[in-house]
């Protein structure tokens, strides 16, 4: 293959990629405007039928503009398209709810149009000595020569130091220009914009690892454990081997120093309050430059949130997965098969048979449900004789303070008090009055007894019997009131309650 044929094929495979797909049909300027529209700059996930809503509303607006090449159909539609296009990732948030964000195909793409829109630097001075200083860092870093390194540590310190001392001495400050401000910053804008979609490629690996190690527990060919040190293996290359994943280490590095953070935030301060920044920056820059550190955490918080997932989605699958039930299956699978084929071999080709779709429901009159259990006809141990001597002595009054109520002696004390001249006006004043052999507990209920043998309703409202136990202790007790009937009124003057109606 000659070198022009095969730039053409790397051309063509980079043109099949998503992020130039997207930026290369007629209608990417208004998926772009809706993407950073909706999504903003830290791509921040948005709930499936809020986006449908705000991508129908977009699109209305942009078709009142005059706009011909607009995307047709619902907002619903329209995400799926630009699913299928690998621009838009559908998952699940923490709460369960399926959420939409942009892949790393798509960032890609609108960091190029936002890089693009800006106002492309020049060559200058700034760039040359960024050039000029990041060539001597990786130097002083990767150079195998020890005595090389030394040398250029010594002339960085020496310099350093022969600037602090010109400072304190009250030399002359030299101060930044304009056009160096305004390099700084574009640069400095340029490697920020880059990480929400180093973040997101990150995240689509861990996505992808999972798919891979999820496809290799169901096929079984592997032993689980080995499956499981793949994925180990293959996570922890991803944190080393790939740019995307040394990008996520060395920030996550950066934040657990808090020292470094601190200097971040100071850093990022002390440029956005230079005096030639407002009129180099606008409200949009300086929201992203003093949003780095947020930035930063809100990627490296998905990203782990991710690789949770997958961990959590392994446990899961190893936990309720049954090997032995998958196998008892397969090998039903394979009987049917087997039988089917036995049957095509000694039948035409048109012939029939009808199988029901589920089995016939066994009928049964009637099935046991307790067996012989032989524990059931041991005899129980025999009672133990003892001398009734030694049995503790129990008069006839303690056996009759135990038991239930005195019905002949409450219905005499009845009687007497309805016969008498001031009869009480209510079963509780009764009770009250008898003694204290009669107003045990128990007795409360002879006396309910009697009133309800000859119809005598109670009232809603309570009173109090003040019963005393065989042993001398009170206890009151609250019961709906039942009035006394009066023997002196007819039958038809007397209350309801007395009554019984």
């Amino acid at each position: 293959m000659s070198e022009v044929a095969g730039e053409l094929a790397r051309v063509r495979g980079a043109f099949s990629q998503p992020t130039l797909t997207l930026l290369h049909q007629r209608q990417a300027p208004v998926v772009i405007a809706i993407f950073r529209a909706a999504f903003g700059r830290n791509n921040k996930p948005i709930p499936t039928a809020r986006l449908h809503a705000q991508v129908e509303e977009h699109l209305a607006q942009v078709r009142r503009t005059g706009e011909s090449d607009v995307p047709v159909g619902s907002g619903h539609e329209v995400c799926r398209r630009w699913m299928r296009g690998q621009w838009l990732v559908r998952s699940l948030d923490e709460r369960d709810n399926e959420v939409y964000s942009l892949t790393s195909h798509a960032q890609q793409a609108l960091e190029l149009v936002k890089s693009l829109a800006r106002d492309r630097a020049t060559l200058s001075e700034h760039r040359i000595a960024t050039i000029l200083g990041s060539v001597r860092r990786f130097n002083s870093e990767a150079n195998p020569d020890r005595t090389a390194r030394v040398t250029i540590l010594n002339e960085e310190i020496a310099r350093l130091q022969a600037e602090r001392d010109r400072l304190v001495d009250g030399a002359e400050m030299v101060g930044a220009t304009e056009d160096f401000m305004a390099e700084g910053f574009t640069e400095l804008l340029s490697l920020i914009s880059a990480l929400p979609s180093d973040f997101a490629r990150v995240e689509e690996r861990f996505a992808a690892i999972r798919g891979e190690v999820l496809a290799a527990f169901r096929a079984e060919d592997r032993p689980a454990g080995e499956v499981i040190d793949d994925y180990l293996a293959r996570a922890d290359s991803l944190m080393t081997s790939t740019h995307e994943g040394r990008a996520f280490e060395g920030a996550f590095a950066l934040l657990r120093d808090d020292a470094l953070v601190a200097q971040l935030r100071e850093d990022l301060t002390a440029l956005l309050d230079h005096p030639l920044s407002d009129g180099i920056l606008s409200d949009a820059d300086r929201a992203e430059l003093r949003g780095t550190v947020h930035l930063v955490r809100d990627g490296l918080d998905r990203v782990l949130t991710q690789r949770s997932r997958v961990t959590a989605t392994l446990k899961d699958y190893i936990v309720s997965h049954d090997a032995v039930r998958d196998r008892q299956l397969e090998q039903t699978l394979r009987q049917l098969e087997s039988e089917l084929m036995g049957w095509l071999a000694t039948t035409g080709p048109r012939a029939t048979h009808d199988v029901p779709l589920l089995p016939r429901r066994a009928t049964v009159e009637h099935l046991r449900e307790r067996f012989y259990d032989p524990a059931d006809d041991v005899l129980p141990e025999p009672i133990e004789e003892s001398d009734p001597s030694q049995a503790p002595p129990v008069s006839l009054a303690d056996l009759m303070a135990q038991g239930g109520p005195q019905l002949a002696e409450l219905r005499q004390r009845l009687d007497a008090t309805l016969s008498s001249l001031l009869p009480a006006g209510s079963l509780g004043e009764l009770f009250s009055g008898l003694e204290p052999s009669l107003r045990r507990p128990v007795e409360i209920f002879g006396l309910l007894h009697l009133a309800a043998g000859r119809d005598w309703g109670s009232e809603e409202d309570l009173e109090a019997y003040d019963a005393v136990r065989p042993d001398g202790s009170r206890r009151a007790f609250a019961v709906p009131r039942t009035r006394l009937p009066d023997p002196d009124r007819p039958e038809s003057d007397r209350p309801e309650s007395d009554t019984g109606a």
